[in-house]
């Protein structure tokens, strides 16, 4: 334990904790808009899948204990995400000793620029979602949660467009976050392929992680913008 703690202090370990936590959260959001395209096929298709995913693991396991433990794990994940990434920024700041008068964002993307806001946002989002759909808060009114209706729940939610347009802006800044998170995750855990090494082709990298991002963000920005057009009712 004490080896794990020394590494975890040092700028290095930091960046690998945020690597591998950004992983699992990757992979979570990439599920979780795939799971919900089943939106597109009817209220009986999507409010299985949502009973299905309440119901995995029994008899083994009472209902719904593979979710409570897959969130448990996404929980933990965000937390080291965030302290890691806060530790980091401090760890920079005082390597420096002063602040810059005047930071330099000719090299700095627009994703990079829009790290610590995005994340502020998204983290806001998921937790808005979480009352949403999962704890059964009535927090868009004159929206009512139905409990074992979540097809009913989805659609009276963004048929609301204040809670569509937060929906929206908040995967735009996601998809940023992913795009720089992706390629950061990349070079915190040395997965350099040789044609980098060499500079030679196209980095597969940068190109995996603006495709990754904008499928996610545009997959998530389709379900509110489909039930206010009316394709999803």
């Amino acid at each position: 334990m004490r080896g794990i703690a020394e590494f975890y202090r040092s700028s290095l370990g930091k960046k690998q904790v945020m690597a591998v936590t950004g992983c699992i959260l990757f992979g979570f959001v990439f599920v979780h808009m795939f799971g919900n395209l089943k939106v597109y096929e009817g209220p009986e298709v999507y409010n299985a899948y949502a009973k299905g995913l309440r119901t995995i693991g029994i008899p083994f396991v009472p209902e719904g204990g593979l979710l409570w433990i897959a969130r448990a794990v996404l929980l933990l994940a965000v937390l080291l995400h965030m302290h890691a990434a806060w530790s980091t920024t401090r760890q920079s700041a005082a390597a420096r000793g002063q602040r810059y008068h005047h930071r330099e964002s000719v090299q700095m993307s627009y994703a990079e620029r829009t790290m610590r806001w995005g994340g502020v946002i998204i983290l806001l989002f998921v937790l808005y979602h979480l009352a949403h759909f999962t704890w059964g808060l009535d927090v868009a009114p004159p929206m009512h949660f139905v409990p074992h209706d979540p097809y009913r729940n989805f659609v009276a939610g963004f048929s609301i467009w204040w809670v569509s347009l937060f929906y929206i802006v908040a995967n735009v800044f996601l998809g940023f976050h992913l795009y720089h998170g992706v390629w950061g995750m990349f070079q915190s855990l040395g997965w350099v392929p040789l044609s980098v090494v060499r500079s030679e082709g196209r980095d597969w990298r940068r190109t995996f992680a603006t495709v990754f991002a904008f499928v996610v963000a545009v997959g998530n920005i389709s379900f509110p913008l489909s039930v206010l057009i009316g394709i999803v009712r």
